[in-house]
């Protein structure tokens, strides 16, 4: 059985689990009736998501918990349930298996889940701005990609959005991954370049970055520029569907992005309630010291999300220059029309 086949298998399997769980218990002699309409029927269940939010609970998923918290979901008529992930898990492996509906990832890394048999499709992209950045000593000799040239360069390995920003910002000076010194780190950037293990990391502007600076560990971010035409070939993070669910149950998927925009409206709007808010689903939030640190966190996410008009916002010009990046990389199994790989057709009427 191919892996397609195995994938439809087992997302069918698991729709009729969960439906044959979510079947109507019989009503206990002597219990209060369900609640009905005006009319007598019996109201409709809200629809059941689960949005997988990767691993452990962070302050970066703060407008999926604003939105939970404040009900948002509830009001566009949907039931959601946010799932992290285990620690063992592949970042796809759950909605491969039918235990999630929505996925948040990069878009680089849906796209990449295509091309390898997993029919995903971005469904907003929720970091208008790329956010992995070059970071290095304040006063490091190095001001601009070019002069990583013969210079080593700290990644956690050859995967994910800091390779893929890497090779990116290296492809915008015209150097290759043989032209630098690239050491696999693993996910130790902050003592690594304190250290002087290596002249530069790759890392999150809004998480490396300012862990360096709550560390008090002068640095420098250098951003990934743009290609001649202008437009910088990744695509940041954002949420994801499989194509059956896409297509089995757009409104639902359309009220869960509405609502999760909802509460990135709220994060942008005031960063500091978003840090109270996530303290409930956050262990140790509420101490003040990581108050502090989730709100410096919050602060320089906050410009990853774009204009608030715009917030969700797909750009098919950058989904096409990222799969003729990728393509020409090597970092696609098959080839992946850009068409195939997103849609803004779930996102609200006043973003498209």
């Amino acid at each position: 059985m191919t892996f397609r086949a195995r994938l439809a298998a087992a997302v069918g399997l698991a729709a009729l689990t969960l439906a044959a769980c979510a079947a109507p218990a019989e009503q206990p002699t002597g219990a209060a009736p369900a609640p009905s309409t005006a009319d007598g029927a019996q109201p409709a269940a809200a629809a059941e998501l689960t949005v997988g939010l990767t691993y452990v609970p962070d302050i970066q998923f703060a407008p999926f918990y604003v939105a939970e918290e404040k009900g948002y979901y509830d009001d566009a008529g949907v039931d959601v349930t946010l799932r992290h992930h285990g620690q063992s898990e592949q970042l796809f492996t759950a909605i491969a298996a039918g235990q999630e509906d929505l996925v948040v990832a990069g878009g680089d890394e849906i796209l990449q889940a295509r091309s390898q048999g997993v029919p995903l499709r971005s469904v907003a992209t929720l970091y208008q701005q790329y956010p992995v950045v070059l970071i290095v000593p304040e006063d490091s000799p190095i001001t601009s990609p070019a002069d990583l040239a013969g210079r080593s360069v700290g990644i956690p390995g050859p995967f994910g959005e800091t390779y893929f920003g890497l090779l990116a910002l290296l492809g915008a000076a015209g150097l290759s991954e043989a032209d630098v010194d690239v050491q696999y780190i693993g996910f130790t950037q902050q003592a690594a370049l304190a250290a002087g293990h290596v002249d530069a990391v790759m890392g999150f502007v809004n998480n490396d970055a300012v862990n360096f600076a709550s560390a008090g560990t002068a640095v420098r971010t250098i951003e990934i520029p743009p290609a001649a035409d202008g437009v910088t070939p990744l695509v940041g993070i954002g949420l994801g569907v499989l194509d059956e669910t896409a297509e089995a149950r757009p409104d639902e998927v359309a009220a869960v992005v509405e609502a999760t925009l909802r509460g990135a409206a709220d994060v942008v709007a005031d960063p500091a309630a978003a840090v109270e808010v996530a303290a409930r689903y956050v262990p140790d939030l509420d101490r003040p010291e990581r108050q502090a640190a989730a709100l410096a966190t919050l602060e320089a996410t906050v410009p990853l999300y774009g204009e608030a008009a715009a917030l969700g916002a797909q750009d098919g010009a950058t989904w096409a220059a990222m799969v003729a990046f990728m393509t020409e990389r090597g970092l696609l199994e098959a080839d992946v029309d850009p068409a195939d790989a997103w849609t803004a057709q779930f996102l609200p009427a006043a973003t498209n």
